[in-house]
Formats: structure tokens, C-alpha cells, sequence
């Protein structure tokens, strides 16, 4: 499997009229991740199927990946909170996004990798960034291949 975790894009701040679930991207986010699904094009970059978040930010994210899907989109509730094997038993594809939030996605990355969910602060993941992984969808099993900054895929673009 060849596996994307990304982080949602840049996101309004909580208030007491907006609760964290319904946070949605700004318009800068937009802009941004916009310009970074350009640099992914470039890349090649394409998924069979495409995970993300119930929360709002998380599902806006996804919406600006569409160019890159090639098959199904589904809710995944368990990207909203910490990595189990529940999670991991919902995933099937061989290109496959996830798109959800930190510190989860981090933690995600070092279990699958290391075997450690606790090493997650080693893999901090910016607002837009993708982690690219390749092997066996288990903990422990798979190799990061490439993080990527929001940045990197909007020069890219350019």
C-alpha cells in the first residue's frame, strides 16, 4: 500500500459560537491547499481511495483533493481521534489518503513506522503537509518515504 496522511489545511480558530467539529478552512487555507493539490498533480500523485475526518476542516480538505481520486471517498470517524487497530481494519486500497488532524496523524505515522504511537512528536505534520508511506497497512510495517511540507507541494505547483 502506498499511504498519504494528511493534515487538514489551515483552519478558523475555535470560538464559543464555533465549536472545534465545525471549524472551517479559511480562505487563505483554501488558497494554499489549492495551490498544494497542484503540486501533488505534478508529482503524480494519485489515490484509489480517499479517508477523512467527520469534522468539518478535515472533510473541506478532502473536498480540494477530489482532482486527485480515482475511486471512493468515505467518512472515517476514527480519524477524529488516536490510531488503533479498529482504524487501521476500515482502511482498504492501494493509493490511500487519509486525511485527519494532529496529534493523531502523527501518532498514526510512528506506529505504523516505529510500532510506537508514544513517538508521534517526532513526526510533527503542518496544516496541509503529507506523510508518505509505502508497505503493509500494520504496526511497525511501513517506511516513510517522504514528509512533505505545505510549502514544497505549492512551489510545485507554481
Amino acid at each position: 500500500m502506498l499511504l498519504f496522511l494528511v493534515r487538514h489545511a489551515i483552519a478558523a480558530e475555535a470560538t464559543p459560537d464555533r465549536p472545534d467539529a465545525s471549524r472551517p478552512l479559511t480562505p487563505a487555507g483554501e488558497r494554499k491547499f489549492a495551490a498544494a493539490v497542484k503540486g501533488a498533480r505534478r508529482l503524480g500523485w494519485r489515490f484509489d481511495r480517499l479517508y477523512h475526518s467527520p469534522l468539518l476542516r478535515a472533510v473541506q480538505t478532502a473536498d480540494l483533493l477530489q482532482p486527485l481520486l480515482e475511486g471512493p471517498r468515505q467518512t472515517l470517524p476514527d480519524l477524529a481521534r488516536p490510531p488503533d487497530i479498529e482504524m487501521l481494519a476500515h482502511v482498504e486500497g492501494e493509493r490511500v489518503a487519509l486525511v485527519g488532524h494532529e496529534p493523531h496523524l502523527s501518532a498514526l505515522l510512528a506506529w505504523l513506522t516505529a510500532g510506537e504511537i508514544a513517538r508521534g512528536e517526532r513526526f510533527p505534520l503542518k496544516k496541509g503537509g503529507v506523510a508518505v508511506l509505502s508497505g503493509p497497512l500494520r504496526p511497525g510495517s511501513m517506511e516513510l518515504q517522504a514528509l512533505v511540507l505545505p510549502k514544497m507541494l505549492r512551489l510545485l505547483g507554481a
